[in-house]
């Protein structure tokens, strides 16, 4: 995702969790510059005891890029959550989230000038809303993700009984 400032164009790293079974998006984190520290951030923010995005999950599905190699060490020395790595080159094999970052892209984010941070995390968020609230899934029998939640509300804990991917 690029961001347009008034120093030059500036392009921002989004690391999504999609919890399969409810199809529940929840943006992870969003950086510059996704670095070992952001990372380890990142891996003490999903493991965590109380609201810890992996608390329940059974399975990690990953892809084998090399900035999750910090993220496949934390979970798998601090949580009883087994790692499944994806082969080389097969982004089929992670075919909900790339379909939902492909809607990220072009529903959203394609369509507007970001002109500052702020403005990009709004509208992600704003995005992951839509999905969670306003959208039917076909996968889900044409349901909403959260059909008894108003329409202004956003949860992003779920107890986690099946896999998780991470992009």
């Amino acid at each position: 995702m690029e961001e347009w400032p008034r120093h030059g164009l500036i392009t921002f790293y989004v690391l999504a969790v999609m919890h399969l079974k409810a199809r529940r998006v929840h943006i992870a984190g969003i950086t510059t510059s996704p670095n070992a520290d952001w990372m380890k951030q990142i891996c003490r923010n999903l493991t965590d005891a109380e609201d810890g995005f992996l608390n329940g999950a059974s399975h990690l599905i990953m892809d084998r890029d090399a900035s999750f190699h910090a993220l496949r060490d934390y979970v798998t020395n601090n949580s009883e959550t087994e790692i499944v790595l994806l082969p080389p080159k097969s982004p089929n094999l992670n075919a909900y989230l790339e379909r939902w970052f492909r809607s990220l892209k072009t529903e959203c984010v394609d369509r507007m000038i970001f002109c500052g941070r702020r403005s990009l995390e709004k509208a992600i968020s704003e995005c992951v809303r839509h999905c969670h609230t306003e959208r039917n899934h076909q996968g889900l029998d044409n349901q909403l993700i959260d059909q008894d939640k108003p329409a202004n509300s956003i949860d992003a804990t779920l107890n986690a009984e099946s896999d998780w991917i991470a992009c």
